[in-house]
């Protein structure tokens, strides 16, 4: 039977549009991310505060709302703090045929789900899963412990540094630094690089004080008040946060210091209403978003905060959703390793603009922001824990500014056909 030129037209035109179909052949697919974090004791708020961030966010990115079409589904598993809670709940989320996992307070926790998730890769061809790595910022993650199943969406502790000590390097007025952080493995590494950095910018700051405490125990830091007050610093550097950044605060103001606290993480849960206006003016965060972005993530925070009466500050959760629709759909896949093989040197749009997902180590790379605590204003309405206070804008440092070198030396498994 011989074809008719539009016949043959026709056929060339279905032809040509076949190869599309397995780009939305997961439209309308369930892609189930584990969540494995705090949701009791001391750091219960912030887990609780990210579950449902997560869950928030979900929703927005699902269907429509990514170009993959895939629904996302956020199932929530309490840790404890403990390493060992986390990889009973990982296995038990791998059982359950999850094949996302994402995580982030404590990088000691996430070097273990690492391990974890390389070891059961290896042995589980065909079952592999991705660790999606929403706060954990110990450098080490993206450099010696890299690994191709890791991808981390928020700034590492060393970029971080590097934008804060940039700003202290034209701030005359900074000249004694007490650094106190949390004993394991980010607290260690916000200390090292904060020395480090220092030196080479503004080598005439002295550091007067160096203090480790262990992580989510202590309830009373007057006394390592009393030690900041005793060392003469004007300022003090943290990577402290939840409750340990909470109380720090709190026993701040209430012994009178009056010194400047560079932070990271000011704005999670309990810090604002803790920081109150005897801070005003005296408190900065360094961070990938803040509270006064405007425009769409400035409606969902507001949004955000009628439903849950919380505050949404966790953006790298943003991060993540959007990379996975982008990823889905460039990879025409749900398929763990090939949604991985596509988000790695992947760039995307988020809410601060252009990121990229750097293909060495798998660090995002992105803008950060310094902000500091002041009371609302016009220009800056979003108000946390509904203070009458704010964290408002200083400075932006576009993603190069911010950007560090990574010695990582990553294992690619072949990308599928």
């Amino acid at each position: 039977m011989k074809l008719t030129r539009r016949e043959l037209t026709a056929a060339a035109l279905l032809t040509s549009a076949l190869p599309a179909v397995p780009a939305w052949a997961q439209r309308g697919e369930t892609v189930r991310i584990a969540l494995i974090d705090p949701q009791s004791g001391l750091m219960g708020p912030v887990g609780i505060n990210q579950l449902r961030s997560f869950q928030f966010f979900a929703e927005k990115f699902s269907g429509a709302g990514n170009p993959a079409g895939v629904r996302f589904e956020i199932e929530g598993f309490d840790n404890k703090l403990s390493a060992s809670e986390t990889l009973t709940a990982m296995q038990a989320a791998i059982g359950r045929g999850i094949r996302f996992i994402s995580q982030g307070n404590s990088s000691g926790i996430a070097g273990a789900i690492i391990e974890a998730v390389n070891r059961h890769n290896s042995r589980n061809p065909g079952q592999e899963v991705v660790f999606l790595n929403h706060s954990a910022v110990d450098p080490d993650l993206t450099n010696s412990r890299c690994s191709f199943w890791h991808f981390r969406f928020d700034a590492d502790t060393s970029m971080k540094m590097e934008a804060l000590t940039t700003f202290i390097r034209g701030e005359p007025t900074i000249r004694r630094v007490f650094l106190i952080n949390q004993n394991y493995a980010h607290g260690h590494q916000v200390a090292r690089f904060a020395k480090e950095m220092l030196a080479r910018k503004r080598p005439d700051i002295q550091i007067v004080g160096e203090d480790l405490h262990p992580l989510a125990q202590v309830r009373d830091f007057a006394p390592y008040v009393a030690k900041i007050m005793a060392s003469g610093a004007d300022s003090v550097i943290t990577g402290n946060w939840g409750s340990d950044l909470t109380l720090l605060i709190r026993a701040a103001n209430d012994a009178g210091y009056r010194g400047r606290f560079f932070t990271y993480y000011a704005g999670v849960t309990g810090t604002p209403t803790a920081l109150g206006t005897a801070s005003e003016g005296r408190v900065y965060q360094i961070a990938y978003n803040h509270y006064n972005m405007g425009g769409q993530m400035q409606t969902w925070m507001n949004e955000f905060r009628q439903r849950f009466n919380d505050d949404f500050y966790t953006g790298s959760i943003i991060h993540i959703l959007n990379a996975l629709g982008v990823a889905m759909q460039n990879a025409r896949s749900t398929n763990a390793v090939r949604v991985a093989h596509a988000m790695s040197g992947l760039r995307f749009n988020s809410f601060s603009g252009p990121v990229e997902m750097r293909r060495a180590d798998h660090q995002l790379q992105q803008p950060l922001f310094l902000t500091r605590w002041q009371r609302v204003d016009a220009q800056h309405p979003y108000s946390p824990e509904n203070t009458g206070m704010t964290l408002a804008l200083v400075r932006r440092f576009d993603a190069y500014v911010a950007s560090t070198p990574t010695s990582c030396a990553m294992q690619r498994p072949a990308a599928p056909v």
